[in-house]
């Protein structure tokens, strides 16, 4: 499950961003919305209507919310009768990946030249939040960089990922160390360059479609 159950409205594990829809929840409230779900789900799986039940008559939007992540995460599904179970965590998704944008496409394609410095901070700084030890994030990022061709598409001024990532300890370990500060702002500069990215390759995709058609 996760390391630390993060707002199921604007993704913060401490805190809340501004605009959030449950800005005024605390943590243990958050907290709490997840665990009446997974601890109801853990004794058997359950339609809707049962888990709203034991939530000790205070379903809230927080709790639809909560319930729309894990499902999202793939930590809860339903089967073909409308009943809800757990899933068994080795078939879920991982939940400290992220699943929502700006990370979302990020983590998905990978970053491009001139995306780099972004998406790296972005990425620490979201796994530090969740609770990952600097050894478990810098592994994960160099499997990324790896897996979605983005150190192979070039851009770095270093010559190994693992020194890409030994330049970035500073995110892990700087200022507001636990909370990810920072990490939406530089994923949504990220994420505009890589969306402009993937637009020319669709133009350019487009294009060379018409030329095989016209010949």
């Amino acid at each position: 499950m996760y390391e630390r159950y993060p707002c199921p409205d604007c993704g913060e594990t401490n805190g809340h961003e501004p605009q959030c829809s449950h800005n005024t929840a605390s943590r243990a409230d958050v907290e709490k919305a997840y665990i009446d779900i997974i601890s109801r789900l853990m004794v058997s799986p359950a339609p809707g209507d049962e888990l709203r039940d034991t939530a000790d008559g205070e379903w809230s939007d927080l709790h639809n919310d909560a319930f729309a992540e894990l499902l999202s995460a793939g930590l809860v599904e339903m089967d073909g009768d409308g009943v809800f179970e757990l899933v068994p965590l080795d078939e879920a998704h991982d939940p400290v990946d992220p699943q929502y944008d700006p990370l979302a496409t990020i983590f998905k394609h990978g970053s491009v030249p001139g995306a780099h410095d972004n998406a790296i901070f972005a990425l620490v700084a979201w796994y530090e939040a969740r609770g990952l030890s600097w050894h478990e994030t810098k592994e994960r990022v160099i499997d990324w960089l790896y897996e979605t061709g983005a150190w192979e598409r070039g851009g770095f001024k270093e010559t190994t990922p693992k020194e890409v990532l030994e330049k970035k300890r500073h995110v892990y370990e700087g200022p507001g160390n636990g909370d990810g500060y920072g990490w939406k702002n530089k994923a949504k500069e990220a994420k505009r360059v890589i969306d402009r990215h993937i637009g020319t390759e669709s133009r350019s995709g487009r294009k060379a479609n018409r030329a095989v058609q016209s010949d």
